[in-house]
């Protein structure tokens, strides 16, 4: 492990709370939410300036099943973050003088629209990384040798997280935010504002579970499918 892995993933974990962040918009305040995506997108910047050679190795990388996903997964994103970045600047109350002829409601629903994708996107990518951020906080923490109570309370966890996570998506109407359907009833942020964020992480936790998890019961099955019958 490099000593600059820890820093450059606190900077991405930072990223992606500033997404679940500026989902709060009715919380926040327009001012608040385009400062925290103005910061979101120059982290992102810096990610990508950290990861460089990842995008210079992609045309030559091997064509294997799961480099083909993260590849895929990884442009999927990039082009999420793209129509975010657009709409966010079309639609910017702090550029309204100069972009006056842009913005009305279309424009926003695509923009809550990519926000929810990217937010899927984000925990996917996330999931295909898991082991190595596992690698991370085991190094963090001292952690050497590996433990069988310790490996299942952590999936016991995972399934806690990921029920919850189904739940959280039911409560926000996840679904009809990621086919832009057009409702009224949205989250209530006098009543509380925290759960909102726990929901958010929920559905992030999820997504994260069942692609890690997913990947590993692939590679199982690869495995058997390989072995002489």
């Amino acid at each position: 492990m490099t000593p600059s892995l820890p820093r450059r993933m606190l900077l991405d974990l930072a990223s992606a709370g500033l997404l679940v962040f500026g989902l709060s918009y009715w919380w926040l305040g327009n001012a608040a939410h385009e400062l925290a995506g103005t910061a979101m997108f120059l982290l992102l910047i810096l990610h990508n300036v950290f990861n460089r050679r990842w995008w210079g190795r992609l045309p030559r990388a091997r064509r294997e099943p799961r480099r083909l996903l993260d590849g895929a997964v990884t442009l999927l994103l990039l082009g999420g973050m793209l129509a975010l970045l657009v709409t966010s600047v079309l639609i910017s109350n702090a550029l309204s003088g100069v972009l006056s002829a842009f913005g009305g409601f279309t424009l926003r629903q695509i923009h809550s629209l990519a926000a929810y994708w990217v937010l899927v996107i984000v925990a996917v990518h996330l999931g295909l990384r898991w082991p190595m951020i596992m690698a991370v906080a085991r190094g963090l923490l001292g952690i050497e040798t590996a433990s069988r109570p310790r490996a299942l309370a952590l999936r016991l966890l995972a399934a806690a997280v990921a029920a919850q996570g189904v739940w959280s998506a039911l409560v926000l109407g996840l679904a009809g935010r990621l086919s832009m359907q057009v409702s009224l009833d949205w989250w209530n942020f006098e009543e509380s504002v925290a759960a909102f964020f726990l929901h958010c992480l929920a559905i992030m936790g999820l997504c994260v579970a069942v692609t890690h998890y997913g990947l590993q019961g692939c590679r199982r099955l690869a495995r058997q499918a390989r072995r002489p019958g």
